[in-house]
């Protein structure tokens, strides 16, 4: 017969035995369906809002393309390069008090300030809807604001309400309901109050070297809005202003964060739903087996009637890949539809619509994930079935003990396994992430089966009880075809996988909530003009005489250049990169700040007068690969300044006290226009926080002041809302396991009806043998919980202490939690499978021994 025949006769031969349905096949087609959503949808909704960004590219921006100069405004040869170009709106950002009119109260605002063109895409939208006149114009020396739901409920006021700005009094006309260009400004701390440059410019706020941002957007003519137009533009404003130290943002990258961290999150979503598949996996051999036990007389007859083990082989191969296209197109049908569920979700959280639709490339990669995963984990039980002897499966009770399949199988399998880990690192936007991800997973799979052999050695060689119920529960752990390997690894993974995400979240939130407010300072003072100084010092000193005052200068740059090197065409590593994004706190000093050791090189003289030098943390310096004598060129005010590394500092992030990247000589900046930057730690005394609060307002209304305790109240949230999200992806893999884990107990129950049935018939009560079964899951469900807190607890630890740098401390509520859970799942599942093996009648299950 030739191959083409055969493969055919096997595909009707396929197709005749699955008119009986697919039952046993329902934790297969759930495991697979499920894994093939998780990866289909997450990557179809991060398109689908990563297409919404891009579509909206110039309204989220508020132009096609933006100029942001720190400190500074446009010099006047700058802005008339930029009015040639097209349309300008200039706006200003900063952070600042607002306080009611009497002085009672105050909150901190970002502050944002637009002259008459804003916005050129988009719409203001404010209720009552007022023209720009009305909403941000003076009338009898008042100028006028607008302001979100927020800032008017921290204040108790109500539109038409006064507040003061600076040294200057704005009225509340509107509810600010829509800032088109919001997205594109990064996240906030505080609400936002909207006014006009000159309210801005009244409030006397923008003093020499205030920490505010100027951005100048530009609406292009319509010949000259191309992508390859705007990227000229941007390379010719580089070349032409060298100097300027500006950040140019395109429309195409309107919201980077934002983009950057769907794009993270989609990711880290993606391998937990990976992980999900693969660990559905088990569930796909355990299905595959107990398939094939089902149909061991089949495959006997087949044998017998001259059928070959590649034709066997070739029959069932095809049932399992038609099943798991089933289950495929299950997973991708919901997959398909997630973008459409969560478009109207992720409103109230992203104000970015997303371009709802299909997204092939996305769904045809879980696709092939799972078929994948189906194959990798289908091969071996098919291999093991493929060349057993019809004589043997006749006379034995099925495939236990026949040890490995063929080579070939064995290393397809392996091939397939090692295919899915490198596509998994191809398509990921963080390949170093991917590939620990990766390596976690392999090397949880092949713990967990240690794990497991050493159970199962344990109970092999533990001394004779005599208790009938734990005697038979010790023997089912290691006897021929036990389920100890399925449950160790099914309830392994996804119990892991909870506690490091659990350990995780429970330390930082203690981080927030417990450790770093006793630690860190009370108040963070910005913007004190160096006139002010020594009266802000003994006004802090009159209102808190117990207090610490820590004060030093501040300035604005941006690192330009490494070694001579544009940072632009560096390659740096995603940790070490966040250094070289954006402007960076800049300052100078004579001795080595607090909170620093010096670990390399030495400090210089207090009456340093020679060539720059800068000392730079320690830690982002090894990210970076800057060693002693390297230079760094930062852009501060519009110039360039080239500065020595001088010595390397170990720098206390956790402490939250005043820390700095890069701190120079002080000869680097002389004359150069800052302000001070300062905080005060209280020594836990809170009471007169508010006091504190309020005098600093009324005196130096131009100071800006957070209180860490509110600035932490919103990490706090933050960090609450993505534990919930990641404990949520999290869940995935923990549904996933269960339902491997229900059907490793399916995939037992022959074996579990026969052992019944003869310990029935020799005495066994059947108080006996639920005892028995429950003592047997308890101790695997305790043996698993023990490994998922050492493997979780040891991950834990790493991401806290290795890659966040922070206190790590073991939770032993999260350690009784995860108990309690494996124990609860494991015994639960088990005894409601067990109850129906127990009902079996003895008669005709002993007439087939």
């Amino acid at each position: 017969m030739t191959r083409s025949r055969q493969t055919a006769l096997a595909f009707r031969f396929a197709l005749r035995e699955m008119r009986g349905g697919l039952r046993g096949f329902m934790i297969f087609l759930t495991c697979i369906a499920l894994g093939v959503a998780a990866i289909g949808g997450v990557n179809s909704v991060a398109r689908a809002i990563g297409s919404g960004v891009a579509a909206e590219g110039q309204q989220l921006l508020g132009g096609d393309i933006r100029f942001e100069i720190n400190q500074r405004e446009a010099t006047p040869e700058e802005l008339a390069f930029l009015n040639e170009q097209g349309t300008v709106t200039h706006a200003a950002g900063m952070r600042s008090m607002v306080r009611l009119e009497d002085g009672s109260d105050q909150t901190l605002a970002e502050v944002k300030a637009v002259d008459a063109a804003y916005p050129l895409y988009g719409a203001l939208q404010t209720e009552p809807a007022l023209p720009a006149g009305a909403l941000f114009g003076e009338k009898d020396g008042v100028f006028g604001a607008a302001a979100p739901d927020t800032l008017f409920e921290r204040l108790n006021l109500k539109p038409g309400d006064r507040v003061r700005l600076g040294s200057t009094t704005f009225e509340l006309r509107a509810l600010l309901v829509t800032e088109p260009d919001a997205l594109s400004d990064g996240f906030g701390f505080a609400p936002r109050l909207l006014v006009s440059l000159d309210g801005l410019r009244a409030a006397g706020l923008i003093q020499p070297g205030s920490l505010v941002e100027h951005s100048y957007k530009l609406r292009l003519p319509s010949n000259a809005q191309s992508d390859e137009a705007i990227t000229v533009l941007r390379d010719r404003a580089g070349a032409d202003f060298p100097e300027a130290g500006w950040s140019i943002r395109t429309r195409s990258n309107a919201a980077p964060a934002l983009s950057s961290n769907i794009e993270r999150f989609s990711q880290f979503l993606t391998l937990v739903g990976l992980t999900a598949l693969v660990v559905g996996g088990v569930g796909v051999a355990n299905a595959v087996r107990a398939y094939l036990e089902a149909k061991r007389g089949v495959i006997a007859t087949f044998k017998s009637l001259g059928a070959s083990g590649g034709f066997v082989l070739s029959v069932y191969l095809i049932q399992i890949l038609l099943i798991a296209a089933v289950g495929v197109a299950i997973g991708l049908v919901v997959g398909a539809l997630m973008p459409y569920a969560a478009s109207a979700f992720l409103q109230s959280f992203i104000p970015v619509p997303a371009e709802v639709g299909l997204y092939p490339s996305a769904l045809a990669l879980a696709a092939l994930f799972g078929f994948m995963v189906t194959l990798a984990f289908a091969l071996l039980p098919l291999g093991r079935a493929r060349d057993v002897p019809a004589t043997a499966l006749f006379r034995e009770m099925g495939f236990e003990g026949r040890g490995w399949p063929r080579l070939i199988y064995i290393a397809l399998s392996l091939g397939l396994g090692v295919a899915l880990a490198a596509l998994s690192v191809w398509f990921a936007s963080d390949r170093r992430i991917a590939i620990t991800f990766v390596g976690a997973a392999i090397f949880s799979f092949i713990v967990l089966r240690a794990v497991a052999a050493i159970v199962q050695l344990a109970a092999r060689r533990a001394p004779r009880v005599r208790s009938t119920a734990l005697r038979l529960a010790i023997g089912n752990i290691h006897r021929p075809g036990a389920l100890t390997p399925s449950v160790v690894l099914s309830l392994g993974l996804g119990l892991t996988l909870l506690v490091t995400l659990a350990m995780i979240d429970g330390n930082l939130r203690r981080q927030i909530a417990g450790g770093l407010p006793e630690n860190a300072p009370n108040f963070f003072f910005v913007d004190i003009q160096p006139g002010e100084v020594d009266g802000f010092a003994g006004l802090l000193k009159a209102q808190a005489p117990e207090g610490k005052l820590v004060q030093v200068p501040m300035l604005r740059g941006r690192i330009m250049a490494l070694n001579g090197t544009d940072v632009q065409k560096l390659d740096v590593p995603p940790e070490g990169a966040w250094v070289l994004r954006g402007d960076r706190g800049l300052t100078y000093a004579k001795n080595l700040p607090e909170n620093s050791t010096l670990s390399e090189g030495t400090w210089w003289p207090a009456d340093y007068q020679d060539e720059p030098l800068v000392s730079f943390s320690a830690q982002e310096a090894r990210e970076l690969n800057l060693k002693l004598g390297d230079s760094v060129t930062v852009n501060v005010l519009g110039r360039n300044v080239t500065a020595k590394i001088s010595n390397f500092r170990e720098v206390q992030w956790e402490s939250m006290g005043i820390n700095f990247v890069m701190v120079f000589s002080p000869n680097t900046f002389a004359g150069a226009p800052h302000s001070w930057l300062a905080t005060l730690m209280l020594n836990g005394d809170t009471a007169n926080e508010g006091q504190i609060l309020n005098a600093v307002t009324r005196a130096y209304p131009a100071v800006t002041s957070v209180r860490v305790k509110d600035a932490l109240d919103v990490v706090n949230r933050i960090v609450a809302q993505l534990g919930t999200a990641i404990r949520g992806a999290a869940g995935v893999a923990l549904i996933a396991s269960i339902l491997v884990l229900s059907g490793a107990l399916a995939a037992g129950n022959r074996a579990r009806i026969h052992d019944a049935v003869v310990l029935k018939t020799l005495g066994a009560t059947r108080r006996t043998l639920i005892a028995a079964f429950s003592l047997e899951y308890m101790l695997l469900g305790l043996a698993t919980a023990i490994f998922a807190l050492l493997a979780g607890g040891v991950a834990g630890w790493y991401v806290v202490a290795q890659v966040m740098k922070l206190p790590w401390s073991f939770l032993p509520d999260v350690a009784l939690g995860t108990v309690v859970a494996a124990l609860v799942l494991t015994v639960g599942f088990g005894l409601i499978g067990t109850w129906r093996v127990l009902g079996h009648k003895a008669a005709p299950v002993l007439r087939e021994l």
